[in-house]
């Protein structure tokens, strides 16, 4: 099981869009997939599935067992609801985060993947979620203040947790400038911070996304071919690419360990 954070620096940068849709695109190829909704308080990406969660973060955390906690959404697809309203939630102590973490861990045979949709901002469980997980991903906007913020963020994250890899999404333009946008993201952050930003994809607003949105729909649900549809099928592609990527890695390291040890004996 591996832990995708789909974080950003600002809201309204469309990032629970691309977290559900992802989840489809995933599933639709056969993984089993979790989504964590991180944005406590403001969730709601049972409302993109049409479905009511009856339990949520604060059920666990209050000792409920975190399999009764989670909510059946779609065919390979389950949801680990993060609750509207609840403000008493919104300063998780930092055991209470890492319960949270723990939890989700122990039921890794579950699931091939879990996506973390996270608030937006700088908060300590922002920050906390996003560096637990395997991969973190970046949804950007071309507007001038999700740069900004997205910049904050990353600067906080290498800072705080050493964190150095980030996977960009470029929401909400065209095809053409997707790769553009990034290439100017990533040449200010690259020149005042150490970091390694890598470019899944963009996704443009065509006019089926933009009805679907308007109608807190998935997109990848509609029986309509899209470009943004295309897009997102290729992004979640290229995120089950870099786990295989990463599993051969470990798998050769793992062997040339064996075969060379670190003694230098052969």
């Amino acid at each position: 099981m591996k832990l995708i954070s789909i974080t950003s620096g600002k809201g309204g940068v469309g990032k629970t869009t691309v977290t559900c849709n992802l989840a489809m695109s995933l599933a639709a190829a056969g993984h089993r997939v979790l989504i964590f909704d991180g944005d406590i308080g403001m969730a709601n990406v049972d409302i993109f599935f049409g479905v009511r969660a009856k339990m949520t973060i604060k059920d666990l955390l209050d000792g409920e067992p975190i399999q009764e906690c989670i909510t059946k959404l779609v065919k390979n697809i389950d949801l680990l609801a993060g609750g509207s309203g609840l403000y008493d939630l919104m300063s998780l102590s930092a055991f209470e985060r890492r319960e949270i973490v723990q939890q989700i861990q122990s039921i890794h045979l579950n699931y091939d993947y879990v996506l973390i949709d996270t608030a937006p901002g700088l908060h300590d469980y922002v920050l906390h979620l996003n560096s637990v997980a395997d991969e973190c991903v970046l949804v950007i906007t071309q507007d001038p203040s999700s740069l900004a913020d997205a910049y904050a963020l990353l600067k906080t994250l290498n800072s705080k947790y050493k964190m150095r890899e980030f996977k960009i999404i470029c929401n909400l333009v065209e095809a053409s400038q997707g790769a553009a946008l990034f290439s100017r993201f990533s040449e200010v952050v690259e020149k005042f911070l150490t970091l390694r930003l890598s470019f899944l994809g963009a996704i443009s607003e065509d006019l089926v996304l933009k009805k679907a949105q308007q109608m807190q729909r998935l997109i990848m649900k509609q029986g309509i071919e899209s470009q943004a549809q295309q897009q997102i099928q290729e992004i979640s592609a290229k995120l089950v690419d870099i786990e295989a990527a990463r599993q051969n890695d470990q798998a050769y390291s793992g062997l040339a360990g064996i075969f060379f040890p670190a003694s230098g004996h052969a």
